[in-house]
C-alpha cells in the first residue's frame, strides 16, 4: 500500500496517518469510507490530522490530501513523509517474480515539479511504455526543502519493514534516483504549526503512457488547486 508517516522533529515521536504501518495507538481514530472518497481522523499529542484520499475524475492520479492542525500550547515541527513501492507490472507478474520485475523501474527527481517519476524499460519492442509520477503539493509555507528517496533498502533498513524504518530515525532521505534494486517513491516536507495553526498538503500518485504525459501530470498536480479539484 501507500504510507503517510509523521515525525516530530524535537521528540523524535512517530506515527502513520492510518494505523498501519505503525501500528501506533492514537488518543481518538475515526475512519469514513464513502463512494467518493476515505477519510482518516487522528489525535496524537496534541496533533490532528485528518487524510482524505480519492481518484480524481479528471486523470489516472490517486491524491491523498493531508490536513494538519497544532492543538498543543506550543510550536510544532512535523516532517511528512510518503512512502510507496513502485512496481509498474501486471499483479500476476509481480507475485510470480517480484524481485526480477523490479529491476526494470528507473527513478528520476523533477525538482520544478517536486515529483518523482518511474519508468520501466520495455523487455520486448510490442510491450507498452510504463510511466508513474508521485508529486507533493502544499498549501502554506515549508520549514526546508523537498527531500526524496527511491531505494527501498536505503528507506526501511537492513531488518526492518515500514512499520519500523530507518528514514524516521531523523536522518534526511538520502536522494538517490536511477536504476535502484528495489524502487519506492517517497516524498518529504517539514512544515511548522504555531499553537492553532493548520496546514494542508497532498500526495499525488498516478499513470501514464508516456514521458510527457507524466511530467505534465506531475506539474499540474504540484499546484494545490488540482488537488482541490479532485475532492470538489
Amino acid at each position: 500500500s501507500q504510507f503517510l508517516y509523521l515525525r516530530d522533529v524535537r521528540s523524535g515521536s512517530v506515527w502513520s496517518a492510518s494505523y498501519h504501518p505503525v501500528e501506533k495507538e492514537p488518543e481518538s481514530y475515526l475512519v469514513t469510507f464513502l463512494a467518493e472518497k476515505a477519510t482518516f481522523r487522528r489525535r496524537d499529542d496534541g496533533i490532528v490530522t485528518q487524510l482524505d484520499i480519492a481518484v480524481s475524475t479528471e486523470d489516472d492520479v490517486e491524491v491523498r490530501r493531508l490536513a494538519v492542525t497544532n492543538h498543543s500550547d506550543r510550536p510544532r515541527e512535523i516532517e511528512i513523509t510518503s512512502y510507496a513501492e513502485i512496481v509498474l507490472a501486471p499483479p500476476a507478474d509481480d507475485l510470480s517474480h517480484p524481485a526480477f520485475g523490479k529491476l526494470f523501474v528507473e527513478t528520476e527527481y523533477l525538482p520544478e515539479s517536486a515529483a518523482l517519476l518511474c519508468h520501466r524499460r520495455p523487455r520486448a519492442a510490442d510491450e507498452a511504455a510504463a510511466w508513474a509520477v508521485h508529486v507533493v503539493s502544499l498549501e502554506g509555507r515549508t520549514q526546508g526543502p523537498v527531500e526524496w528517496e527511491s531505494d527501498r533498502a536505503r528507506f526501511l533498513g537492513r531488518g526492518r519493514g515500514p512499520q519500523d524504518p530507518q528514514a524516521l530515525d531523523g536522518r534526511s532521505l538520502s536522494g538517490t534516483t536511477g536504476v535502484v534494486l528495489d524502487p519506492i517513491a517517497s516524498l518529504r516536507q517539514r512544515i511548522r504549526l504555531a499553537p492553532g495553526g493548520f496546514i494542508r498538503m497532498s500526495f499525488a500518485t498516478g499513470m501514464a503512457g508516456s514521458r510527457e504525459t507524466a511530467l505534465a501530470l506531475a506539474q499540474k498536480y504540484h499546484d494545490p488547486s488540482a488537488t482541490a479539484r479532485t475532492f470538489a
